[in-house]
């Protein structure tokens, strides 16, 4: 088994693979974490687009439909009922008002779906929050070397790190 950079797990790794690691994977975690967010964001705007076509549906349905149905509907109503014949275009237009506002129930659903999601915003507060660690995290306390050992661990150092 290995760590990410491909050095055994167990074996001391230098400063400079520590970091190379860390920013590899907080690379990784913010292209993750925008993924996410336009993901979400994607599924919202299908939301939105739904509620738009339901609402358009809706509406056209009511312009469109109302002098046909309405004549079909009505003489329909006389023919099978016998009553009169401005009863029946009454009838005849309450029933395309009701197919419309059942469209447009749905897009009212659809419309509060969109609005309740808040998926881009959790995205966006967990990457503050990973951006807050980082900025709060402290490093390790070394023990101090002796002055004839130093040049050389900076050397090393320096070297793992390029």
């Amino acid at each position: 088994m290995s760590a990410p950079d491909g050095s055994p797990v167990g074996a001391e790794r230098s400063i400079g693979q520590l970091f190379a690691s860390a920013t590899t994977e907080l690379s990784a975690l913010v292209h993750d974490e925008i993924a996410l967010a336009k993901a979400q964001l994607k599924q919202d705007v299908k939301r939105g687009a739904m509620s738009g076509g339901a609402f358009s549906m809706a509406g056209a349905v009511l312009v469109f439909s109302l002098p046909m149905l309405n004549f079909a509907l009505a003489y329909g109503i006389r023919t099978w009922s016998g009553w009169n014949l401005a009863v029946c275009f009454l009838l005849s237009f309450a029933a395309n008002v009701l197919v419309a506002g059942l469209l447009a129930l749905i897009g009212v659903t659809f419309a509060k779906k969109a609005k309740k999601s808040q998926g881009p915003q959790k995205v966006a507060a967990s990457m503050k929050e990973t951006a807050g660690v980082l900025q709060n995290a402290k490093p390790h306390p070394r023990r101090e070397l002796p002055e004839e050992q130093a040049p050389a661990a900076i050397e090393a150092v320096a070297r793992s790190s390029s």
